[in-house]
């Protein structure tokens, strides 16, 4: 069924993994705060900093421009600004609804971000912290690796190709691309054209274009999608 160029298509898996920022929660101006802020203070291209920073560790940003800092102590100094600064720290658009709609059992979130940042940014925009989140402190291999997804996808107890990834960036789509999922994408951080490069199966505009049909057996899910 068409409505201007979008239709509904019904989907299965067995668990949905999520990004955080730029998917369940809107962070965008209290990154682009903190970094722009870093780019100043270090004669740093504060646009290219800002774009680069979103969806990877913090760390894997300072050492792409300050190979030679203090790369520890520089990290606990960004991310003791980005937990302070959370004015304009809310949950997008059916991102709540979609979590309360699920079994506990069936999603987690898969986060660039620390533990206590997620945890400080989920609760500040009133969203559920899930059990088996994976975060920064989880990993070796940050985004586009598949480790991220791949690990979430085993702490769930469910192969990563019966999973479905929701991402908003590149690195992500590749990262959930390369464990073996199919991914859906939401146009809140690039555009549809970089998505669609990245691999994604699906474009939608946010969680509110995601509806849960059953959870008996497996996730029945309609999206409703762009063509």
């Amino acid at each position: 069924m068409d409505f201007a160029g979008r239709k509904l298509e019904q989907v299965h898996c067995s668990a949905l993994l999520f990004d955080m920022d730029g998917v369940l929660i809107d962070s965008t101006p209290a990154v682009t705060r903190v970094w722009r802020r870093f780019a100043v203070e270090h004669g740093l291209d504060a646009e290219e900093v800002v774009r680069r920073a979103h969806g990877r560790p913090s760390i894997a940003t300072l050492l792409d421009y300050l190979p030679h800092a203090n790369h520890e102590d520089m990290n606990r100094e960004i991310e003791r600004q980005e937990m302070e600064d959370l004015d304009g720290v809310v949950p997008l658009p059916g991102s709540l609804e979609l979590l309360n709609n699920l079994p506990a059992k069936r999603w987690t979130i898969v986060t660039s971000a620390t533990r206590p940042l997620a945890e400080v940014r989920l609760r500040a925009a009133g969203l559920p912290v899930p059990d088996r989140i994976v975060t920064a402190d989880d990993i070796v291999s940050g985004k586009p690796h598949p480790e991220p997804y791949l690990n979430a996808a085993a702490a769930l107890g469910f192969p990563a190709s019966e999973c479905i990834v929701v991402e908003d960036v590149p690195a992500g789509i590749r990262s959930g691309k390369a464990a073996g999922a199919r991914v859906i994408a939401f146009p809140t951080t690039v555009g549809r054209s970089e998505l669609i490069s990245a691999g994604a199966d699906w474009v939608l505009n946010n969680c509110a274009d995601i509806s849960v049909l059953n959870t008996t057996k497996d996730l029945s899910l309609s999206l409703f999608a762009r063509s």
